[in-house]
């Protein structure tokens, strides 16, 4: 009797048992999770962002930097503005002048010569001190002709595009005529307004230059307004 009831008894135990495999405890629990027991259980990120920090070129020796583009190495890529007038102080030409001279009424005369002038322009800014010669000769009723001027005064230049610049002067001075003739002096004030373009070539020191001008005189107790065209080269230095 009594090993029966021992036998009666292992078989119940043996029954729990196999109840407890076949149902499990699914139960959720009570508590959360500790931080560190989630976040090592949560997958990483894809998009996760190095948290580490950028070498830079204050890193401790010994470790990697990397070259960043700084702000002087920026400046010096950047394009140059140059200014709008090549930098050269001193501008010097010679060519040719035609001088239509109107003596006295009803009578004209037609002389050619040759013209220099010399332009300082300080600190290459657009105005400047000009100055300028003229001589020319011709014929007059079967005598020589001769005509010469110096004169002085300002001009102001504009830069055109395609290495053209243009510009106006206004001089005085005085003015000397040949032959000799019985209504008054040789000696004269004279004056001048007009202006010219400059041809730049390849903005290098020479340039063409064509003026014209109109030049006032006062000879034989009448005034004189008479043209005056030229065409020269120039050289800047």
């Amino acid at each position: 009797m009594r090993q029966t009831a021992l036998l009666f008894a292992a078989i119940l135990l043996l029954a729990a048992s196999a109840g407890a495999q076949a149902n499990p405890d699914n139960s959720l629990p009570l508590a959360p999770l500790a931080p560190e027991t989630t976040a090592a259980a949560a997958p990483a990120s894809l998009f996760a962002v190095n948290a580490a920090p950028v070498p830079t070129a204050t890193s401790a020796p010994g470790t990697a930097a990397f070259a960043t583009p700084s702000s002087s190495s920026t400046d010096q890529q950047q394009p140059s503005v140059y200014g709008v007038f090549q930098n050269y102080n001193w501008q010097a030409t010679a060519g040719y002048t035609f001088f239509r001279f109107y003596l006295v009424p009803r009578i004209t005369e037609n002389l050619n010569g040759l013209n220099l002038g010399l332009v300082y322009y300080p600190g290459g800014h657009w105005y400047a001190a000009d100055g300028e010669f003229v001589g020319a000769w011709g014929s007059l009723i079967g005598y020589t002709a001769k005509y010469v001027q110096g004169m002085g005064g300002g001009r102001v230049r504009w830069s055109a595009p395609r290495g053209i610049e243009v510009w106006g002067h206004v001089m005085v001075g005085g003015s000397h005529f040949l032959p000799q003739t019985a209504y008054g002096n040789q000696s004269a004030f004279a004056y001048e307004a007009g202006g010219g373009v400059d041809l730049n070539i390849h903005q290098k020191r020479i340039a063409y230059r064509v003026s014209a001008n109109m030049v006032g005189t006062r000879y034989f107790s009448t005034y004189q307004y008479s043209p005056n065209v030229n065409a020269g080269i120039v050289f800047k230095f």
